[in-house]
């Protein structure tokens, strides 16, 4: 039986138990290595090489977005899932841009993920219908066309850092303490973001931040 060799990266440790124990119990499936950071997941990618990468959104140091840029670039053999978990089909566009062939959402991996790999695995792609169903109202849609059509040089340079963090997918206690403000003081700047560029939702605020390339490492 061939076993397909699986590189598991997200920053919390629990979580990365709970893949590891899921995907060991099968037996054509094997957790080749764990990643808690963005350059740990690239790195082991390159050196391992493994069937797939199954890949959080929200990593230290890098985003999953520059993970995915990196080893689609450097280790193109690997292939990646998304494993996130926010259901937003602006992530899913900038995701399949990048060559990912799964994404799941966190709250289905316990149901949908096993099957997710395996298609993979077989060469196919895998997308949670929930998740289709955004992708395909997306393109039903005008491209690039939602509320906010404001400049970034509206904001502050502090609410312009909130914006590009709240993107990327960090909770408002991790943007706390990254930045070293209170969490009310973050959500005071997120209303604010969202007021100055009439934003209404969080997938619009995705799509804003995405459209200015705030989501691009420098």
């Amino acid at each position: 039986m061939v076993t397909t060799r699986i590189l598991v990266a997200d920053d919390h440790a629990v979580v990365r138990a709970g893949l590891r124990y899921l995907l060991d119990a099968q037996p054509d499936l094997t957790v080749a290595d764990e990643a808690g950071t963005g350059e740990e997941a690239v790195a082991k990618a390159i050196s391992l090489r493994p069937d797939i990468l199954l890949l959080d959104i929200a990593l230290p140091d890098l985003n999953g977005l520059e993970v995915a840029r990196r080893v689609r670039q450097q280790a193109p053999s690997v292939r990646i899932i998304v494993l996130s978990m926010y259901n937003d089909e602006a992530y899913l566009r900038q995701f399949l841009e990048l060559g990912a062939v799964g994404y799941v959402p966190k709250e289905a991996a316990h149901t949908e993920l096993l099957d997710a790999v395996r298609a993979v695995a077989r060469g196919d792609a895998f997308i949670h219908p929930s998740l289709l169903k955004l992708l395909i109202d997306s393109y039903q849609r005008q491209p690039g066309t939602f509320q906010g059509q404001q400049p970034v040089s509206d904001l502050s340079a502090r609410e312009t850092e909130v914006l590009r963090l709240v993107a990327l997918g960090h909770t408002s206690q991790e943007i706390a303490e990254q930045l070293c403000i209170s969490t009310s003081t973050v959500e005071t700047h997120r209303a604010r973001i969202m007021e100055k560029l009439d934003l209404r939702s969080r997938a619009q605020l995705v799509r804003y931040a995405l459209s200015r390339g705030l989501l691009e490492e420098h």
